[in-house]
């Protein structure tokens, strides 16, 4: 039985085959007398196939009329050399069928839409050429992920999506229940009464799987998560999502620097990973979506990293002379305008800052000797500002303790974590890069949701 070929093998064929067996999407179908030449998009590549059906194949104007724009065929055939430009090779029909039709309200028509329409038919928007590329893209960057980490010795740890602890301490989670909304079980206070919730206590989806992750690196040394996360911010821009995806490394004796640089080594591998073996996507993006792209991803392989202090960060935001939407002294959170500043205009390429206010930053990142600051660092890419954010772990048990009291947190809530600083505590780090950020970058994409299959945003949880 003659297996099915992709189109992206058979584009790569060396030499010419007697029968082949394609089965795909028409894109497009242009008839002229005696045949009809019929692109046929697999999803496998950027390119279709073209195929030629000539008029003597059996029941060939039926055929023909069922075989419009979306509709499903198979087709086997001769591959052999193109007589067109722009293509090494064609298919010639020997067979013809059309498995599924498709009517004549298929939305994908032969013309330019709107990335705002094609979010509304998130089903079927892998079908054109933009979305098949970010998927093909966004598929190969996974692979690269779990590669980098493994050629590494790190080791692949599931952390769990339905938690009890809040990482980031911000709040800003959605809560797992099996209450009845309607008529929840309340206490003697008039409260709600978790305690006869599904896990006995209030659970919620996670933010982040660091603090299960240096559990396994206290354990294993190395180890890396890769996952879904999820926060409840009511965050309406082209960076935030509700779901989005992490990827956590977390290293036993490793400290800020080498954090720093393994954060450094990380993205550039992506890159380069991305540049080998998606070249053709690569190139559709930098000719429809960033003319600069491959620019940008060459300048970033091409140059070390910078790296500044918050503080150093601050003296040159406050000596820029530029007008800020939202002005920025010590103390307070960069916002994106003042990320990007830092990476597109100032230090113009990726910069590292790092030693923040401890006020700015979670429990659990290690106070510097000043005790005003944190081993934290944030790598700030062009074009999308924050894309990692990690930091050295707080080791010391006592300063763990007090830094949770100042957060209003439960030692009780978090006994597990803070056992690690009693039996073999060591100094560790760790970071997280957001997927689609990363996406972001490497594509040209400007948006988050057009990085993700199927986007959950404020408002938005269709598909």
């Amino acid at each position: 039985m003659l297996q099915r070929t992709l189109v992206k093998d058979a584009h790569d064929a060396a030499e010419s085959r007697n029968e082949i067996l394609l089965q795909g999407w028409v894109r497009t179908r242009r008839d002229s007398k005696k045949f009809s030449f019929i692109e046929l998009n697999d999803g496998s590549y950027l390119k279709g196939m073209q195929v030629i059906v000539n008029d003597t194949l059996p029941d060939y104007a039926a055929l023909m009329h069922k075989s419009s724009t979306g509709a499903s065929v198979s087709v086997r055939g001769k591959l052999v050399p193109s007589q067109g430009a722009g293509q090494k090779w064609e298919v010639v029909a020997e067979e013809y069928a059309v498995l599924g039709e498709s009517d004549a309200s298929y939305p994908l028509q032969k013309k330019g839409h709107s990335l705002e329409f094609l979010r509304e038919i998130a089903h079927l928007r892998p079908r054109t050429n933009l979305f098949g590329a970010v998927f093909r893209v966004r598929s190969r960057l996974a692979y690269a992920i779990h590669q980098f980490f493994q050629d590494r010795s790190f080791v692949y740890v599931h952390t769990p999506i339905v938690t009890a602890s809040d990482c980031e301490g911000a709040g800003e989670l959605f809560r797992v229940s099996t209450l009845d909304p309607a008529n929840p079980p309340r206490n003697e206070k008039g409260a709600i009464d978790y305690s006869q919730d599904f896990f006995g206590k209030q659970a919620y989806l996670t933010v982040s799987g660091q603090l299960e992750g240096e559990t396994f690196a206290c354990a294993l040394s190395n180890i890396y998560t890769f996952g879904p996360t999820f926060r409840a911010e009511n965050s309406n821009t082209s960076r935030h999502a509700a779901e989005f995806w992490m990827v956590e490394p977390e290293a036993a004796f490793l400290d800020l620097t080498g954090d720093m640089q393994l954060a450094e080594d990380f993205v550039k591998y992506l890159i380069r990973d991305a540049k080998q073996h998606c070249a053709a996507d690569l190139e559709f993006f930098s000719k429809f979506v960033d003319k600069e792209l491959m620019q940008r991803l060459d300048f970033v392989l091409e140059r070390p990293f910078q790296r500044c202090s918050y503080t150093e960060a601050i003296e040159i935001i406050e000596k820029s002379g530029k007008k800020w939407e939202h002005p920025v002294k010590w103390g307070d959170n960069l916002q994106s305008e003042h990320e990007r500043f830092l990476a597109e205009e100032h230090f113009k390429c990726p910069v590292t800052v790092y030693n923040y206010p401890r006020t700015l930053k979670p429990f659990y990142m290690k106070l510097n000797e000043d005790g005003k600051t944190v081993r934290a660092m944030d790598l700030l890419v062009p074009g999308i500002g924050e894309i990692i954010g990690g930091s050295q772990r707080e080791e010391n048990l006592d300063i763990l303790l007090e830094n949770m009291r100042a957060h209003n947190l439960s030692e009780k809530d978090y006994w597990w974590y803070v056992d690690l600083r009693r039996y073999g505590s060591v100094p560790h780090a760790g970071f997280g890069l957001g997927f689609e950020r990363m996406l972001m970058f490497v594509t040209g994409v400007a948006n988050i949701r057009d990085v993700i299959p199927f986007a959950r945003t404020p408002g938005s949880a269709e598909f």
